[in-house]
C-alpha cells in the first residue's frame, strides 16, 4: 500500500496522546488564551445577571453584548444560546449565595444555628428585593428545570450540600435526629425553593419574616429538633 501521498489526520493522532495535553499546559500562549476566555465568560455571565435583576429574562443577546461590552460573536464563542447562558447564571448565583451564607454562619456555635441561617435567611432575602429579579429568577428556574433537569439539579446542589453537612454534624452530636441527611437535605432544599418561588409572586400574608420563621420551624421539626424562639 502506497502511503506517501495519503493524507494524514494529524489532529486525531495528536489529540489522542497524553503528551499533547501536557505540552499544551506548558504553553504560555495556551494559558493566556484560556485565562482570557474564562475572563470573557465571567464578564458575560455577570452582565446577564445584572440584566436579569433589572429587566427580567426579556433581554436579547444584542442587549447582553452591549451590557457586557463585547461583540455578539464573542458571546456565541462561549455559549450556544441564551438558555446555556442562563444555566451558567444560575450555577454562578447559587454557588455564590451558598458561599455567602456559609461565611455568615461560620462563626455560629452549632449546626442548628447554622441551619437556621441557611433556611431562614434565604427566604428573608425576598424582603429586600421587590423588583423584577425574584420573579424572573423563579420563572426562568422552573422553565430551565423542565428543559435541563440534570444541569439545574447540579446548579442547586451547593445549597443542599450545606444543609446535608450540618445535618450530619447535628446527628453525630445528637442535637438533631434526621432520618437520612442526604434525603432530608434534598427535601428541605425543595421546600425552601418552593416557598421562595411562591412568594416571589404572591405577597406573604403575614410578612416574609414570619413565613421564613414558620418554614424554619417546620424543617427543624422534620429534622427531629425542637423549635425555640431566638
Amino acid at each position: 500500500m502506497n502511503t506517501q501521498n495519503s493524507p494524514v489526520d494529524d489532529s486525531i493522532e495528536v489529540s489522542s496522546q497524553p503528551w499533547a495535553d501536557r505540552a499544551a499546559k506548558q504553553s504560555q500562549s495556551v494559558r493566556r488564551s484560556r485565562a482570557r476566555s474564562i475572563a470573557q465568560a465571567q464578564t458575560i455571565v455577570a452582565a446577564a445577571e445584572r440584566l436579569l435583576q433589572v429587566r427580567g429574562s426579556a433581554f436579547t443577546t444584542q442587549e447582553l453584548s452591549k451590557e457586557a461590552g463585547i461583540a455578539l460573536q464573542t458571546f456565541y464563542r462561549h455559549f450556544a444560546g441564551k438558555d446555556q447562558l442562563l444555566l451558567a447564571v444560575f450555577e454562578n448565583v447559587i454557588a455564590r449565595r451558598a458561599a455567602e451564607a456559609e461565611a455568615v454562619a461560620r462563626e455560629l456555635p452549632d449546626p442548628v444555628a447554622r441551619l437556621r441561617v441557611y433556611i431562614g435567611d434565604t427566604l428573608m432575602s425576598l424582603r429586600d428585593d421587590d423588583g423584577p429579579g425574584p420573579r424572573a429568577v423563579t420563572a426562568e428556574h422552573w422553565r430551565l428545570h423542565q428543559l435541563f433537569p440534570d444541569e439545574m439539579a447540579k446548579a442547586n446542589q451547593p445549597f443542599a450540600d450545606l444543609i446535608e453537612r450540618e445535618l450530619r454534624e447535628a446527628a453525630t452530636t445528637g442535637v438533631l435526629r434526621p432520618n437520612d441527611p442526604a434525603t432530608d437535605a434534598w427535601l428541605a432544599t425543595k421546600l425552601v425553593m418552593s416557598v421562595f418561588h411562591h412568594y416571589a409572586f404572591a405577597p406573604a400574608p403575614r410578612g416574609i419574616d414570619e413565613t421564613a420563621e414558620r418554614t424554619w420551624s417546620f424543617c427543624l421539626a422534620a429534622f427531629g429538633g425542637r423549635f425555640t424562639e431566638m
